[in-house]
């Protein structure tokens, strides 16, 4: 595990499980408990961890990028929409990240 960490491939990769994870819970669990079961009580605990981890999400996504001379037309808006859509973290780490080579 600290193996992921010591690399800026390792550490995005690693963001986009946290964030696709905190985004499907968000969106799955929390938003359905607030509204049906009028509870907001996860979307206070789950939103503001969500949050900061879509924004080191972002941050890391376009200083990888930019580190690794990506076309923003071609790789880096992708990994960015990937943020917003249920999954799609999971999809771009399978479809783009895990075939990238580490540092």
């Amino acid at each position: 595990m600290l193996k992921i960490l010591t690399t800026p491939l390792g550490r995005l990769r690693l963001l986009a499980f946290l964030e696709g994870i905190s985004l499907i819970l968000l969106l799955f669990v929390a938003v359905p408990i607030k509204y049906y079961a009028h509870n907001p009580a996860w979307v206070k605990a789950i939103g503001p961890i969500h949050g900061m981890l879509f924004l080191l999400f972002i941050v890391n996504t376009i200083s990888f990028g930019v580190a690794q001379h990506w076309s923003f037309k071609k790789v880096t808006w992708k990994v960015l929409l990937a943020c917003i859509i249920p999954f799609g973290t999971f999809y771009i780490d399978w479809k783009i990240l895990s075939r990238l080579k580490e540092e």
